[in-house]
């Protein structure tokens, strides 16, 4: 692990909000822990990318809280467009690849910053790179807020990281379990029955009668 990237065994801890306490476990990365850490990231991109002619691509959904901080610390011209996959369902597991937006900006011979919430098995950063290769940008760079190391599957590693995370399901700041969770203003881990119940398989209900919902 790179020094520049903090350790989470480092971090101070803090209390998460009554009304969540029966699904998050516990906020690994505060607001104000990802505002600094943001700032420092955005230090090196700037000097990376000084005097280029730099393009910003970013992964939908879960990147939204996390780009929009982001640019706001890039002091330089840029261009900002949007690529949209979906590799998750309601469960943990990672299935196919879709795309569900293609790029509408030219990168051809620009420098572009490729821009995800989490780095885990890298089967997503791997595919969408290469599918930017193809549209002949001059060079390409990953900017991640998380890297889940423990789950990698792909030789995929990113050139700016936010936090170095263990093989933890997290959610808040613009990650989401089941679409929810996308709008919590800090980093937190997913009490493991909230997700171990989306993974049941749905028993077959008697004719005429319906299943309770929640």
């Amino acid at each position: 692990m790179s020094p520049s990237v903090p350790e989470i065994h480092a971090r101070p801890t803090a209390r998460v909000p009554r009304r969540l306490r029966q699904e998050v476990e516990r906020i690994l990365f505060t607001e104000d822990q990802i505002a600094q850490r943001i700032r420092s990231m955005s230090r090196g991109i700037v000097r990376d990318f000084t005097g280029r002619e730099m393009v910003v691509v970013s992964l939908l959904n879960g990147t939204v809280m996390f780009l929009a901080d982001l640019i706001r610390n890039l002091s330089l011209p840029l261009r900002l467009d949007f690529i949209g996959v979906s590799s998750y369902g309601a469960g943990t597991e990672s299935g196919d690849l879709v795309f569900t937006k293609e790029l509408r900006l030219d990168v051809r011979g620009r420098d572009v910053l490729l821009v995800d919430d989490i780095l885990d098995t890298g089967k997503t950063l791997y595919q969408v790179r290469d599918r930017l290769r193809v549209l002949k940008p001059r060079r390409i760079k990953t900017c991640v807020l998380l890297n889940k190391a423990a789950r990698r599957v792909e030789a995929v590693e990113a050139d700016y990281v936010g936090f170095e995370i263990p093989d933890f399901f997290v959610v808040g700041y613009g990650l989401d379990f089941a679409e929810r969770y996308r709008n919590l203003p800090f980093v937190g881990v997913l009490h493991p029955h909230v997700y171990a119940r989306a993974a049941q398989p749905i028993k077959p209900t008697r004719p005429g009668k319906t299943r309770a919902q929640g």
